[in-house]
C-alpha cells in the first residue's frame, strides 16, 4: 500500500531537485509540488522539460524556475544557486537526485569509467552541496538536504563495482554530513530507492564523448532494451517521491522505500557480526569507542564536535 504525503509543514517552501524532469526526480517535484512547494527543477532534455512542464500547468500549479543543468558543471552549478536565490529569494531544500546507472565488469574499467560514473554520481552531489549549502543555511525556517543514492549504497553487485561504490561514497557523505547540518537545524536525509519504473537503463546510450574509452564490453542495444524491461515492475516515481516527503517530514537520517530488502539487510547484520572477533576489547579503545558514540549523539541533537570531543 503507497503512502500518501504527509501534512503541509512545507507549503511554501522553495527546493531545488537534480535530474527532476524524469523518473525519480520528477516523483520528487510532484509530490513536493503537492505539499505545496515551490519549485527550481534542473533539466537536461527539452522535450522532458516541456513534458514536466505539462503536468504542473494541467494541476494549475505554479510553473517550476526549470535551470538547464549539467551537474558535472561546477561553474554552471554555482549560477544555478545564484538564479534560484534570485528568483525565489530563499532556497530551503535541496535534493542531490541526477545520477547514471551504468554498469560493466569492474576489473575491466577504464579511467574514464571511473571518472564518468563517479563524476556524475558522487560530482555531482559534491557541486550540489558546495553551491547551495551556503545559501540554505543562510536562509530561514525549516530546511532539508536530501541525497539519492540507492540501494546498491547497501547491496553491491559484480557488475555493478564503480555504479556501487559511488553510492556507498553517498551514502558515507551523508550520514556524516547530517552530524554537521544539526547545528545549524537543517535535516539531512540519505535515500536508498530500490527497482523503479524509470528509464535509468539508457544511461549506457547518453555516453558522453569526452568519456568515450570504456573498458567495459558493448553491450547490444537489444540487451540493454531486454534489462530494460525489469524497471517495469518498478515502483511508480510519485511513490518514492512521496516517501521522501514523509522522511523529510519525520526528520529521518535513512529513507528507505522499498520494503523487500529485508532478507538482504539480515543477511548483511549477521555476516558483520559474524566477522567481528571473539574477545575482550582494551579498556582505552573501549573508551575511545564511546566517546565516538557520545559525541554522535551529542552532534544530532544540534552540538558543534570538535576533535578535542574524540579523545
Amino acid at each position: 500500500m503507497s503512502e500518501r504525503p504527509q501534512g503541509r509543514e512545507w507549503e511554501g517552501r522553495v527546493a531545488f531537485v537534480t535530474g527532476a524532469v524524469t523518473g525519480i526526480g520528477l516523483g520528487v517535484a510532484q509530490a513536493f509540488a503537492d505539499a505545496g512547494m515551490r519549485l527550481a527543477l534542473s533539466y537536461r532534455n527539452e522535450g522532458d522539460k516541456a513534458r514536466a512542464a505539462e503536468w504542473f500547468a494541467a494541476r494549475g500549479y505554479e510553473q517550476p524556475l526549470f535551470l538547464k543543468l549539467d551537474v558535472t558543471d561546477r561553474a554552471r552549478f554555482a549560477e544555478v544557486a545564484e538564479e534560484v536565490v534570485r528568483h525565489f529569494g530563499e532556497v530551503h531544500v535541496l535534493v542531490n537526485n541526477a545520477g547514471v546507472s551504468v554498469f560493466g565488469p569492474t576489473d575491466e574499467a577504464s579511467y574514464d569509467d571511473y571518472d564518468w560514473i563517479m563524476g556524475v554520481n558522487f560530482g555531482g552531489v559534491v557541486n550540489g552541496l558546495v553551491s547551495f549549502l551556503p545559501r540554505i543555511k543562510a536562509s530561514k525556517g525549516r530546511r532539508h538536504v536530501v541525497n539519492i543514492a540507492s540501494m546498491a549504497a547497501f547491496l553491491p553487485g559484480p557488475q555493478a563495482g564503480i555504479y556501487t561504490a559511488s553510492k556507498f561514497a553517498v551514502r558515507g557523505l551523508t550520514e556524516s554530513l547530517r552530524y554537521n547540518l544539526a547545528p545549524h537545524g537543517i535535516g539531512c536525509s540519505l535515500c536508498c530507492p530500490a527497482l523503479t519504473k524509470t528509464n535509468a537503463w539508457t544511461s549506457a546510450l547518453k555516453r558522453p564523448d569526452s568519456f568515450g574509452h570504456s573498458g567495459f564490453p558493448d553491450v547490444p542495444k537489444e540487451q540493454l532494451e531486454q534489462f530494460g524491461t525489469a524497471f517495469e515492475e518498478g515502483m511508480d516515481p510519485y511513490e518514492v517521491g512521496t516517501k521522501i516527503l514523509n522522511g523529510m517530514t519525520q526528520q529521518r537520517g535513512l529513507i528507505l522505500t522499498h520494503p523487500e530488502h529485508g532478507p538482504d539487510f539480515e543477511e548483511i547484520h549477521a555476516t558483520i557480526m559474524a566477522a567481528l572477533p571473539v574477545e575482550e576489547a582494551p579498556p582505552g579503545r573501549l573508551k575511545i569507542e564511546q566517546l565516538r558514540r557520545d559525541a554522535m549523539k551529542a552532534a544530532e541533537a544540534g552540538l558543534v564536535i570538535d576533535l578535542d570531543d574524540l579523545t
